[in-house]
């Protein structure tokens, strides 16, 4: 396969993950900002920094309001990661390389622009949130089940994968990072009624309320929350998910051209790390320490990916 083939294919689905998952993160922030009695501006900005997106909302913004911070992070086309920004790129891609997907894959994401272009293209009113966000989210569910539905389990679909997860593990460890930077006001309300709201939350967020339920018949407690979205590998957003999935595609690709690159090794290294890793000793060295050295290892991978595979070729 050509080296810009499986790039288009690898940034289509990182976009279209990353659409969503921007979707999730501002639901996170909506979800907590429930909680506050008083204004809820400051909150947004965890959620600006958890996005990656602080810096560049500054320069455009002289301070921080929640109105400014969602329409950033929705439709502000200057910002390359908002979710029309994002629909963009993961539809430019999916034209590049039209001929390597199937007809079903290609009409789901043709779809899922036209539908958000009209919804974003204005200010969405703030009562009109929640549903605007449940529509990203089934836009995006589309994409894929059209994609598992019909595309080869071949190369193609490998660097799809490959890209999907990527993006999925780095939006899981920012949105366990938005309780880091925004969730609790003071120490002392650490397991109280608002923790374990704000905690409740976050699960929301990633869909795993109602799994979190069957594996921990408990209250929320932050460490089996945070256990069950960095260990757990049968929870589907968990980062001990994510690198099964990213090893075994990676295997397929390595089957495939006989080659095996820097890239196996990194994605290896990661998967140990969380395989061997114990929720404790993460607690121990700090969570929002983990997370920070987990979003740069999994940066790394993409760009070892990037090179291994010669995407820009």
């Amino acid at each position: 396969m050509l080296g810009r083939t499986a790039n288009g294919l690898y940034w289509m689905f990182r976009y279209i993950e990353r659409a969503e998952n921007i979707a999730r993160l501002v639901d996170a922030g909506l979800r907590v900002s429930l909680t506050r009695t008083g204004s809820t501006d400051g909150d947004w900005d965890g959620v600006l920094q958890s996005a990656g997106v602080r810096d560049a909302f500054g320069e455009v913004h002289d301070t921080v309001t929640a109105a400014n911070a969602i329409d950033y992070l929705l439709r502000d086309t200057a910002n390359p990661s908002s979710v029309l920004s994002c629909i963009e790129a993961g539809r430019n891609n999916a034209r590049m390389v039209r001929t390597a997907l199937t007809r079903e894959t290609w009409e789901a994401t043709n779809e899922c622009w036209i539908e958000l272009k009209q919804l974003l293209g204005r200010k969405v009113k703030a009562a009109d949130l929640p549903e605007a966000i449940d529509t990203i989210k089934r836009r995006a569910g589309l994409i894929r089940g059209a994609f598992h539905g019909s595309m080869l389990r071949n190369d193609l679909y490998n660097f799809s994968r490959i890209g999907t997860f990527i993006e999925r593990a780095d939006n899981t460890s920012r949105i366990l990072d938005v309780k880091y930077y925004v969730l609790l006001p003071a120490v002392s309300q650490v397991g109280s009624s608002l923790d374990n709201f704000q905690w409740e939350s976050i699960l929301r967020s990633v869909s795993a309320h109602r799994s979190y339920g069957w594996v921990y018949d408990a209250e929320y407690r932050p460490s089996n929350i945070a256990d069950f979205l960095i260990l757990n590998v049968r929870m589907p957003r968990s980062l001990a998910y994510c690198y099964e999935k990213i090893v075994s595609n990676l295997h397929y690709l390595e089957e495939d051209y006989g080659q095996r690159h820097r890239a196996h090794d990194t994605a290896a290294a990661i998967k140990s790390m969380l395989k061997r890793g114990s929720i404790s000793d993460i607690m121990d060295q700090g969570l929002h320490e983990f997370l920070e050295d987990f979003i740069s290892r999994n940066n790394q991978l993409s760009a070892d990916i990037s090179e291994g595979y010669r995407f820009y070729q």
